[in-house]
């Protein structure tokens, strides 16, 4: 099947991306860029798809000062009707849905049916802020002084810088964009180069929505430029209170040191190490089903991707051949093929990364029984497409403590629930983990303030595929940070305690008297 066949000229053409686009955007305002052109590859194929001329320091300075205007006057429209734009924004994602997850499929590489699953993500987010709209609550207390009133209440915080990873390229800026949007934030997004073509799209479409809702030039913008233009100096700026990063542990350090410096706030979601435990209790076709997705699902480029499998000794050589005849089963494959499971990686550096990993982990000890290849021949010209690895190491290898962003699944035996949780909780990482069991006493131990360490703990269920209803993210060496559901939109304000007399003396709080 050709390229042609995939539908990708007609995608284009609806989300607007031409043969040179420009990368600075201010809502429906596009600046015409001077910077380096950055040509954007489809590592499915190696074909050109388009160019983008880079945002220089100047075009972010205009964005910065637009979207410092725009804040004075967006700040004060109530929440509920910022969430009607956004519920606007949703249904121009809806509409789009197909054209924009191809476009996330092809540029990026995951499969067609995770290009979708991601604007799906993005459509959510939107539904989930429109009724967040109305329920950005404060608090009331009780105060110690008679005739006093005290309570809690949240304001805008003011201009968020969103930093995206090139694996989920459009979804993360949705996730931070539309809450703080309906905070009354603006935002300024400077998306992964490898994945521009996505986030240049994605303002395409948002465009109407905000031109016929008169929404102010600045309260979303777009700043599509590399570190040469757009770096340190993003993180630096005193005007910008909170800086959102997605990305390496490395990378997500940098930002938190830099923003830190300026007593600016930041929320980091960083690197995962996930491991799935898998008990002699389990449904172990369940198992093996979440272990095959979390491990090869997006060749592996998942934050969540399961990394470690922590299989109880008693069924371990079983299950491994269940997983090895599992991985044999899985297409590899152009990612617009309906019958690929595994797409390509994002780039070969990442192959390189790939294979330097499976040569360092075997010097250590591993075991490879499974894939670790590259693949080549028609079809694969790119260079980007690999063979998924399982390799059997242990737990304190120096690789198997390292995020390898690629599908690299490490797996061990354990003999106790207390060596399996100890083994989960043994890497930097802290990001997503689960068990696989039907024993209670075991799932309430992983579950428990003695159980897993990371910020997402689910039971029987797999690593990936987080829902936006809860908040996302980890501890350790993932940031801390937490995005989409539950209370998160609470970063992008600032919190504010009031106190009101509504008598006629002055009583001083802890009974202290001072007259005069």
């Amino acid at each position: 099947m050709t390229t042609a066949n995939y539908g990708i000229a007609e995608a284009l053409k609806k989300l607007g991306i031409k043969a040179i686009n420009n990368g600075a955007c201010t809502g429906t305002q596009w600046t015409e860029t001077q910077g380096e052109i950055i040509k954007s590859y489809a590592s499915a194929d190696g074909q050109l798809i388009a160019e983008v001329k880079q945002g220089t320091a100047s075009d972010y300075e205009n964005i910065v000062v637009t979207a410092q205007q725009a804040f004075e006057t967006w700040r004060m429209v109530p929440a509920p009707k910022r969430g009607e734009v956004v519920r606007q924004i949703g249904n121009a994602l809806r509409e789009n849905k197909e054209a924009l997850g191809l476009l996330v499929s092809y540029e990026m590489g995951k499969i067609l049916q995770e290009g979708l699953g991601e604007v799906q993500e993005m459509i959510d987010i939107c539904d989930f802020a429109v009724g967040l709209s109305r329920q950005l609550h404060g608090y009331t207390m009780h105060s110690e002084r008679p005739l006093h009133r005290m309570y809690e209440q949240y304001h805008p915080l003011g201009i968020v810088g969103i930093i995206s990873a090139f694996n989920f390229p459009v979804a993360v800026w949705s996730w931070n964009a539309m809450l703080a949007m309906v905070c009354g934030d603006c935002s300024i997004w400077k998306p992964s180069s490898k994945t521009m073509l996505c986030a240049i799209a994605v303002h395409n479409i948002i465009a109407k929505v905000l031109a016929d809702n008169k929404v102010p030039e600045g309260v979303l913008c777009l700043i599509a430029a590399g570190s040469k233009y757009v770096g340190d100096n993003f993180l630096e700026d005193k005007r910008i209170p909170l800086i959102s990063a997605t990305g390496s542990t490395r990378v997500g350090k940098r930002v938190g040191r830099i923003v830190g410096e300026r007593l600016g706030r930041s929320l980091l979601e960083l690197g995962g190490n996930n491991a799935i435990i898998i008990s002699q209790h389990a449904n172990q076709d369940m198992a093996l089903r979440a272990t095959v997705f979390g491990a090869i699902g997006t060749a592996g480029q998942r934050c969540t991707s399961t990394r470690r499998l922590i299989i109880h000794s008693s069924i371990y050589e079983s299950f491994k051949q269940k997983l090895i005849k599992a991985y044999s089963g899985a297409t590899i494959g152009h990612p617009l093929n309906p019958t690929t499971l595994v797409g390509p990686l994002i780039d070969t550096g990442a192959v390189n990364d790939f294979t330097k990993a499976i040569a360092q982990v075997t010097t250590e000890g591993g075991k490879v029984i499974y894939g670790g290849t590259v693949c080549t021949g028609a079809g694969f010209e790119s260079g980007c497409y690999v063979v998924p690895c399982i390799v059997e190491a242990q737990n304190h290898y120096h690789m198997v403590q390292e995020e390898t962003f690629a599908p690299i699944l490490y797996i061990m035996k354990y003999d106790t629930i207390e060596e399996a949780i100890s083994l989960q909780n043994s890497v930097p990482q802290g990001l997503s983990s689960s068990i696989f069991s039907n024993h209670v006493i075991e799932t309430e131990s992983f579950l428990s303030h003695a159980g897993s360490d990371c910020g997402i703990a689910n039971v029987n269920i797999g690593t990936s595929g987080a829902e936006i209803g809860g908040a996302f993210g980890g501890e350790k060496e993932t940031g801390g940070g937490r995005e989409s559901g539950s209370d998160s939109w609470k970063i992008y304000m600032r919190r504010q305690t009031n106190t009101i007399n509504y008598g006629s003396s002055l009583p001083l709080a802890q009974g202290i008297k001072f007259d005069i």
